[in-house]
């Protein structure tokens, strides 16, 4: 026997308003049982026709509490941001003598500074007399401080214009004047310092470090153009103590410039144990043996050619820092006056500029602090300000006077070592 299925009843709008409308005179049950409908049926009508019209009551209720729009207005400014107060010693004092008279609280609202202040200047003041503190609040220069450390900044870095905000850290570190470098990069940034865009490449991880003078030269030219005048610029550097041993300007790159200011670097330095260059034809010959090979093997001078950039990466470097710190900011007139800048810059190198490194010793000082000869480089610093020995070794006179210097010294060790 197939079971019926129930069928649902559909309502429309009209047996539905009328059912709601008998349900509310004589009851749901009473009205159901009239039009034929379950009195749940219409208990549910009359459940969402109420929250309907509670719904819709609401929305008019927000509506009506709606503010009148009113017009545009400009957006208020930003507040500026609080800035510490800074406080004269003249003032401190000033205030100070106010509160013996008056009291703590007339004189913060008198100077408008806060009660906590006065009292931690009291305080300080009392242990000043005390002779538990060493400095005082009242007592000093009213000169703007942050003013004269700026000053100070721009001065050494303006003496120096190639200098980083490191470095010129390092020179006021050494004249005893401690400031971050992040303060240092703030005030040169403010007067036209520009950040280098450095790119590097970690092509190997391998570092050298020789352990005493003379064990290795490095050897390179650096090509630069004076006005329409192309110059070469060789450097001999010590890579233990990254002193100059020697340097000069060519018009070409040429293995008789080479052999000239090698010999002049040996006369005043000594011979090195080792010579690092890369495969230029001036210092390296592809095909048989060349003069300035002949010349390392004569003075038993052992010559290492590097195959790559990173070999002699030191001097690499230092040709940077010479294009950075003297070629790229100046501009040069003729070529005597470019040789007296450079020979000037080879002297603040090698005598006044201070190194980015813990050890904190300016070359000379370094060179001389581990050979322990006391005197060598401020000996050589007079002799280095002089331009005509300093460029191509030509001045016999010179040349003379330092090994006279060298026989003094090694008699000197004689007799010490006798002793």
């Amino acid at each position: 026997m197939v079971k019926k299925t129930a069928k649902y009843r559909r309502y429309t709008p009209a047996e539905r308003a009328q059912a709601l409308e008998r349900a509310n005179e004589i009851g749901p049950a009473a009205a159901g049982r009239e039009l034929g409908i379950p009195d749940g049926t219409i208990c549910n009508w009359r459940y969402d026709a109420k929250r309907i019209v509670s719904k819709v009551a609401a929305e008019v209720a927000s509506k009506s509490q709606e503010p009148a729009p009113q017009a545009a207005t400009k957006p208020e400014a930003a507040k500026p941001k609080a800035v510490a107060k800074s406080y004269t010693p003249s003032l401190r004092a000033r205030v100070l003598e106010y509160v013996a008279q008056h009291g703590v609280t007339a004189a913060a609202k008198e100077f408008g500074v806060t009660r906590f202040s006065i009292y931690d200047w009291q305080r300080k003041v009392d242990l000043h007399a005390q002779g538990k503190a060493v400095d005082s609040p009242v007592t000093g220069s009213d000169d703007d401080q942050a003013a004269l450390r700026d000053q100070r900044i721009l001065k050494e870095w303006r003496a120096s214009a190639g200098l980083g905000p490191s470095q010129v850290r390092n020179q006021l570190r050494r004249q005893g004047f401690k400031v971050s470098i992040h303060t240092v990069r703030c005030v040169l940034e403010q007067h036209g310092y520009v950040t280098p865009k450095v790119r590097r490449d970690p092509v190997h991880d391998q570092n050298f470090e020789a352990v005493r003078p003379n064990q290795v030269w490095h050897l390179d030219f650096l090509h630069r153009y004076i006005n329409k005048q192309k110059i070469y610029i060789l450097i001999l550097l010590d890579d233990f103590s990254r002193f100059i041993v020697g340097a000069a300007i060519w018009d070409g790159e040429r293995v008789a410039a080479v052999i000239e200011t090698f010999s002049a670097a040996v006369a005043r330095h000594g011979r090195p144990e080792k010579a690092l260059s890369d495969g230029g034809s001036a210092f390296h010959s592809w095909r048989g043996v060349g003069r300035f090979t002949d010349l390392l093997t004569e003075l038993e001078v052992d010559q290492i050619i590097a195959e790559n950039a990173e070999t002699n990466g030191k001097l690499e470097v230092l040709n940077a820092n010479v294009q950075k710190e003297l070629f790229d900011p100046e501009k040069f007139f003729d070529l005597g006056e470019t040789q007296r800048r450079f020979l000037a810059w080879v002297n603040f190198y090698n005598f006044r500029r201070y190194p980015e490194s813990k050890i904190m010793l300016r070359p000379a000082h370094r060179l001389d602090v581990k050979s322990g000869w006391r005197g060598w480089a401020r000996h050589n610093q007079r002799l280095f300000r002089n331009s005509s020995s300093w460029s191509v070794g030509r001045n016999l006179r010179c040349v003379a006077e330092v090994m006279d210097v060298f026989s003094k010294i090694f008699s000197f060790s004689l007799r010490s070592a006798s002793m």
